[in-house]
């Protein structure tokens, strides 16, 4: 019974992966360290396709609207960005994002050093679909991984769901 068992789940996993959408992301950050360390977290992930990386708010923005240096840019599936971005802040950008009518539909997870309760509702006050607090401990990376990880595949869950 266990190995029937086991098969069933290994037949599962392989029907969710081929079926399984991968994911172009942006991540808006402009800490070089922090921008090393979340992509050593998601360079592995089978979810992920691809990872753009912006610096400032403004890009941020230009890419997310395909303007300037980002005419030719993909629109990404996931936006991971940064609360203290300069030029635009994070919550700039996240209200010019979902207050655009061809954007406002791509996923934003606000990340951040902070974990107050004024960011994370000022995060969910302006739509992002969810936030993170970044760790201080860099082999503490992972955790956003399998936090982006757990997003997306609610999101492709979603996705399937209503092709259904």
């Amino acid at each position: 019974m266990l190995e029937k068992q086991q098969h069933f789940s290994y037949k599962n996993l392989t029907l969710i992966s081929s079926i399984m959408k991968t994911f172009e992301i942006l991540l808006a950050e402009d800490n070089e360290g922090d921008i090393v360390l979340t992509i050593e977290s998601l360079e592995d992930s089978k979810l992920i396709k691809n990872i753009n990386v912006v610096k400032n708010g403004k890009d941020a923005v230009d890419f997310i609207m395909k303007e300037g240096n980002y005419v030719m840019a993909n629109r990404p599936d996931l936006i991971l960005l940064d609360v203290n971005l300069p030029l635009k802040n994070g919550y700039e950008v996240l209200k010019i994002i979902k207050n655009n009518e061809k954007t406002k539909q791509i996923p934003v997870i606000m990340l951040t050093t902070s974990s107050s309760e004024e960011d994370i509702n000022l995060s969910i006050s302006n739509h992002a679909n969810a936030f993170i607090t970044k760790p201080i401990e860099p082999e503490n990376y992972s955790n956003i991984r399998t936090k982006v990880e757990n997003f997306l595949l609610k999101i492709n869950s979603v996705k399937i769901n209503k092709k259904s």
